[in-house]
């Protein structure tokens, strides 16, 4: 499974940011030779790279390293990068768009960051909005937790307020679906 380039930018930014330049060499120095390597260096945001290697494991480490271990690191890392991301034009439109329209994306922009996925919409409410991806093979709660960060990032830049997500199936435990169940006011 891979993950583009452009979806690991903001990690050695959301570390530095939030922690420090001494916490980023840490970091870097707890992660593999090849990743060091990629993170050391300005990342092409149009390459794809292992997802385990470049993605899942260095988020696992900024869990362990500052969060004790906690997913909750690896939602903030999502968070972090809907914020990074969702910049310029992008965030005007996030702005523009109700959270049906910007959930609805969410499809076309998981697809453009990890390969192979599948996101799909099931079921679309005034208040809330259920949320499946089908198709993710090397998915694991860090990557789970992460994108349920970004997700609650971009529908509050959207306008919503109260964001909350729960995450009530997950393909890591077996289940048909990781399921989303994303509510706002």
């Amino acid at each position: 499974m891979e993950v583009k380039g452009e979806a690991m930018i903001s990690l050695p930014i959301f570390v530095i940011k939030k922690f420090g330049n001494k916490a980023f060499l840490r970091w870097l120095k707890s992660l593999t030779p090849e990743a060091r390597k990629v993170f050391g260096s300005p990342i092409s945001k149009n390459d794809w790279f292992s997802l385990e290697e470049m993605l899942s494991e260095p988020t696992r480490q900024i869990c362990e390293l500052f969060y004790n271990g906690s997913l909750l690191g690896a939602w903030e890392c999502g968070r972090f990068s809907a914020e990074y991301g969702l910049k310029g034009i992008s965030r005007v439109l996030a702005k523009l768009c109700s959270p049906e329209v910007l959930i609805k994306k969410g499809a076309t922009i998981l697809h453009n960051y990890y390969r192979p996925s599948e996101l799909v919409i099931p079921d679309y409410f005034s208040d809330h909005v259920i949320v499946h991806i089908t198709q993710f093979p090397e998915i694991n709660e860090y990557i789970e937790n992460r994108i349920a960060g970004w997700m609650q990032r971009a529908t509050e830049i959207s306008g919503c307020k109260h964001v909350t997500i729960n995450i009530t199936q997950s393909l890591t435990k077996n289940n048909p679906v990781t399921e989303y169940v994303i509510y706002w006011r």
